[in-house]
């Protein structure tokens, strides 16, 4: 297939990678207006975040592409396409999407924080798909702002010569002409050009009511033209192109998608679950052979029990999140029933702050009230026939006679942090059961602290915790690495003897004192008190390894008794007595709906 080579080389595709808060979208903001792209009386802040919650917490949680047109200081003119990437850990599949589809990327540090747990993760994942990196020092206007600090970071961390990095600020406009000029001058032309056959990277999708499934693609070599009959080689599915075109930033029509563009494809499909993200899109009647080097599915790490509030919203809540996937491939469900909550849904997220984003699109886009149960992750059960299971719902967990041994995901996460918190660092890391394995020497400020740690032990309070011990200037990125075996039971919460589902939970068995204290102490506060005294307790199979008692509520049966002879008071609470004894044997407990509220919130 022949290229127009000359076009080719007049195309830069670039995406812009950080840590969160280091200001990604502001540079693409005036990367925008610099271009021309979106006229000075459109413009807004965070222009690429389309969400509220974006905009509200000030971070990307979808990567955003966009066409620019540049006139260089040469006179030629160069089509750019960038792709704004988020910077939060849970959502760094969406990072590895937009470098699988770009030749350079522009590393933005922000000149007063320095580099941090995100920054090198982002770095690394660039360096490994062999890209050119263009470093960029943001936010040099700031007071705070310590750049040769952070040049020396640059070199001694990521080893990137401090030459190469350009000083700007996205915020005032400095530097922004540099940058655009780093990115002509230093990124290479599109690659794998010369292929044969067409082959376009599915690199995004997503769901709109009228138009279907829309595919963002970044075409490697051939062209793509509305009406094209097309193949995706992952899923072996034939498919029709109904409308292509680019981003400026709203999608515009252009009829056909030439090599080295980045736009978006309309196809026939009206279900997003048919495309698999990294998937190839090739000619129909002219088949590639080999696929373009994709990267792996997103698979879940954390997954809890989504309910609502009031039981007669079940179908509501099932029509929500079955919109919401459309929209995000990683979220995933499936119905399941609890004896406490009623009828609700089991979810797998990619991290704590992706379960609070969906929990708060669902009450805010659906105006739905949900509750969601202990977040878990997915332990890997072998019983003692030899048959091995994963096990994301304590509930799922066989019982402990038929348990040969059970293993948990561990994780190895990169740690930055101020050299005066190391020690309450490193003491509550031996608490969540993790190990040091090396502390690396960032500056004379920060250190690096590489652990080992299971995943469920850093699900909750941990990212808190950190910011907490180092005053907010703590920062960790972390991946899953491997399995590891482990001496984890179930515990349940049993309240006048009947165990509670809801609150059943997967724990090391170290810790399973500790924390069925802690929960029965909550449920003790919680609880409304019964006419007779209700125990509450914390078991491991049939031992009890805590218990708090609830009192009962004490009825004056004496009131009545305004004088006259002792005997006949004492016959009074001796049938009171009498009367508690045989409630309690078959009495029934039912817990208010408040009260699963105000435990799953404290515990979440």
């Amino acid at each position: 297939m022949l290229v127009d080579m000359n076009l080719l080389s007049k195309i830069r595709n670039f995406c812009i990678i950080a840590h969160i808060d280091h200001g990604k979208t502001t540079l693409s903001d005036r990367l925008l207006e610099y271009t021309n792209t979106v006229q000075k009386r459109k413009m807004q802040d965070q222009l690429l975040d389309s969400m509220d919650l974006e905009r509200e917490r000030g971070i990307t949680i979808k990567c955003h592409p966009v066409s620019m047109k540049l006139k260089h200081t040469n006179g030629e003119e160069f089509l750019l396409n960038l792709i704004d990437t988020p910077g939060h850990v849970d959502f760094s599949y969406e990072v590895s999407r937009s470098i699988a589809a770009c030749e350079g990327a522009l590393l933005l540090i922000d000149a007063s924080q320095g580099i941090e747990a995100q920054t090198v993760a982002n770095a690394n994942l660039a360096i490994t798909q062999k890209m050119v990196i263009i470093p960029v020092l943001n936010k040099i206007d700031l007071q705070s702002a310590q750049p040769d600090i952070v040049l020396t970071q640059l070199e001694d961390v990521l080893a990137i010569p401090r030459e190469e990095a350009i000083r700007a600020s996205a915020k005032s406009g400095i530097g922004i002409e540099e940058i655009l000029s780093a990115v002509v001058e230093r990124i290479p032309e599109p690659r794998w050009a010369d292929y044969p056959q067409t082959r376009c990277l599915v690199f995004d999708s997503v769901f709109d009511v009228y138009q279907g499934v829309i595919c963002y693609i970044r075409v490697f070599s051939g062209e793509v033209k509305t009406g094209d009959e097309m193949f995706l080689m992952g899923t072996e599915q034939r498919i029709q192109i109904k409308d292509i075109g680019i981003f400026s930033p709203q999608m515009v029509s252009t009829g056909i998608l030439r090599t080295g563009q980045v736009g978006f494809v309309v196809t026939n499909i009206k279900n997003v679950s048919e495309i698999k993200i990294g998937d190839t899109i090739t000619h129909f009647n002219d088949q590639a052979k080999i696929m373009l080097p994709g990267y792996k599915e997103v698979r879940p790490m954390v997954f809890s029990g989504i309910y609502p509030i009031d039981t007669s919203d079940y179908e509501k809540l099932k029509a929500a999140l079955a919109r919401l996937q459309l929209n995000d491939s990683a979220l995933v469900y499936q119905s399941e029933n609890s004896t406490a909550l009623g009828f609700g849904f089991r979810c797998g997220f990619l991290g704590l702050l992706h379960m609070e984003i969906v929990q708060e699109r669902i009450r805010r886009e659906y105006d739905l009230d949900v509750i969601s149960t202990y977040p878990s992750v997915v332990y890997r059960v072998t019983k003692t026939d030899g048959v091995e299971l994963l096990v994301d719902n304590p509930l799922h967990l066989p019982d402990p006679s038929s348990i040969a041994s059970t293993q948990e995901p561990m994780i190895r996460a990169m740690i930055h942090i101020p050299n005066d918190s190391i020690g309450d660092m490193l003491m509550l890391i031996a608490e969540k059961r993790g190990t040091c394995l090396r502390t690396d020497t960032i500056d004379q400020h920060r250190v690096m602290l590489c652990c080992e740690l299971p995943l469920n032990e850093v699900l909750v309070d941990f990212n808190d915790r950190l910011k907490s011990i180092t005053k907010g200037y703590g920062s960790m990125d972390y991946e899953l690495i491997d399995y590891q075996t482990a001496n984890l039971v179930k515990m349940d919460l049993l309240v006048n003897g009947e165990a509670i589902d809801a609150f059943s939970l997967i724990v090391h068995k170290d810790k399973s004192v500790g924390r069925g204290r802690e929960l029965c102490q909550k449920l003790k506060e919680i609880l409304p008190r019964q006419l007779f005294a209700i125990a509450i307790q914390a078991a491991i199979g049939s031992t009890i390894i805590a218990r708090e008692t609830l009192s009962a509520l004490r009825k004056d049966v004496t009131a009545k008794c305004y004088g006259g002879d002792i005997t006949r008071k004492r016959k009074l609470l001796e049938k009171q007595k009498e009367g508690k004894k045989k409630m309690k044997q078959i009495g029934k407990i039912s817990i208010p709906q408040d009260a699963f509220i105000k435990i799953l919130k404290s515990s979440t």
